[in-house]
């Protein structure tokens, strides 16, 4: 018994070191992006590779869980969910690298700032931001209550992407001289709007894990 608490509390660990990272690596994107500050968008492909690295490390971790001491019940589900939250993380990880890569090949020193003005780009990130602490919370505090406010965020996300394209589709018509501008950014929003998808998987994987975890207590007490 011992020894699977051991191991569970490593995986958790290394789970929370990189969603930490991930984390930071999101905020990043979206100073960087906002900013036009290519020296921290450099500063997040540095660190890319630790992100992938981050992900080997959790997957050893579960596989060698499965294969040391063959989980069941709620302790498979949760290695289940921990797998698929790994996955999730590091896809958000790309979508934060892929931002940054705009703004590092960016031509200009800055987006258009008028441009800018007329998007919701901050308000999006500050969903995602907002949605992977609330996940990353969830999980550490085992309640699936919070996991759940996620869905209504991701809503208010893809809300904003949609008036975003739609304000960018109609900027580009009447400014041509900034379309390239406003074919980097549509694929900026395009990326912040899939990390609150990967958040919405997140907190899905969270409840899936925390729902059975309940279950099986209630099923204890009735047998008690």
């Amino acid at each position: 018994m011992k020894h699977t608490e051991d191991s569970i509390r490593n995986i958790k660990k290394s789970l929370a070191e990189m969603w930490s990272l991930v984390q930071s690596q999101v905020e990043k994107s979206s100073a960087a992006l906002l900013d036009g500050n290519k020296e921290l968008a450099h500063e997040i492909t540095s660190r890319e590779k630790l992100v992938d690295s981050y992900e080997l490390t959790v997957d050893r971790e579960c596989e060698n869980f499965f294969a040391l001491l063959t989980p069941v019940a709620v302790d498979l589900r949760m290695i289940l969910s921990i797998i698929k939250i790994n996955n999730n993380l590091e896809r958000i990880g790309d979508f934060a690298d892929g931002i940054a890569h705009f703004v590092i090949h960016n031509q200009t020193e800055k987006i258009n700032t008028e441009l800018l003005g007329q998007l919701q780009i901050r308000e999006m990130f500050d969903e995602v931001i907002c949605m992977l602490k609330l996940c990353k919370s969830a999980l550490a505090n085992e309640d699936s209550h919070m996991a759940g406010k996620v869905f209504a965020k991701d809503t208010v996300v893809d809300r904003l992407n949609t008036e975003n394209v739609h304000r960018l589709a109609t900027y580009m018509e009447q400014n041509p001289d900034a379309i390239l501008d406003g074919l980097y950014l549509h694929s900026a929003i395009r990326r912040i709007e899939r990390i609150g998808d990967r958040c919405n998987n997140i907190a899905e994987d969270i409840i899936f894990y925390l729902d059975a975890k309940v279950m099986k207590h209630l099923h204890t007490q009735d047998e008690q």
